[in-house]
């Protein structure tokens, strides 16, 4: 038995339920065509919106990032 079994038995155990039958879990949903297209809009937005800006304007960005990571 490996160590996941072993856990959910004793879980199973001390709620007095059984949580683990040993069947598969069911499997993840294959994403949608909106959920797609979100991913890939998201993976290009941030370097597409850095390629447009002004080298000024990005370390105007930067800095205000980095006082409000810092901030205490």
């Amino acid at each position: 038995m490996d160590f996941t079994a072993t856990a959910a038995s004793v879980v199973s155990r001390a709620i007095g339920e059984d949580l683990f039958d040993g069947s598969p879990l069911p499997a993840k949903p294959e994403p949608t065509a909106a959920e797609l297209r979100g991913r890939a809009g998201g993976l290009k937005g941030g370097k597409a919106r850095a390629e447009k800006l002004s080298p000024t304007q990005r370390k105007k960005i930067a800095r205000k990032a980095a006082k409000t990571r810092w901030k205490n």
